[in-house]
């Protein structure tokens, strides 16, 4: 897959923009700082850290097989999220060491309540786009559906 470019403001691989607020967790001194810097300069403006306290437009969390459970942090999150936010999940690639397995980061996704989009392939790290499951439309009832009896 392709790497994080960009153009006039925006990254099409990535889904950044100019002035979208993106919040950033699980830094390290391992992360790769030319993405970082290069989010950075199609933002115009640094990422923001867990002490922001309001919500974003997109969380990047770099994740590695040590560091807890990965469903709770994408739990946690979600709960940052603007409606249409969404996480890109940053976890070492297979041949390095604390390799996330992708069928985990699926059903952890799948237990917060977001599902995979897209993959990014970054030096040493592998990108995966979370979205936010919509909630269940409400049912709508049939004709066909008992009606309560009256006495």
């Amino acid at each position: 897959m392709s790497t994080a470019g960009h153009a006039g403001g925006r990254s099409t691989d990535l889904c950044l923009t100019a002035e979208m607020m993106v919040q950033e967790l699980g830094w390290d001194d391992d992360v790769d700082e030319d993405l970082r810097r290069r989010i950075e300069d199609i933002l115009g403006d640094a990422l923001v850290d867990d002490n922001f306290g309001e919500r974003v437009d997109a969380v990047l969390l770099w994740w590695r097989s040590g560091d807890g459970d990965l469903a709770d942090e994408l739990i946690t999150a979600r709960t940052v999220l603007s409606g249409t936010g969404f996480v890109w999940l940053m976890t070492p690639k297979p041949a390095r060491a604390e390799h996330v397995d992708a069928a985990e980061v699926t059903e952890a996704a799948d237990l917060a309540g977001l599902h995979v989009t897209s993959r990014i392939d970054r030096r040493d790290w592998l990108g995966t786009r979370l979205t936010q499951s919509s909630p269940p439309a409400p049912r709508a009832r049939s004709s066909s559906a008992r009606q309560p009896v009256r006495w």
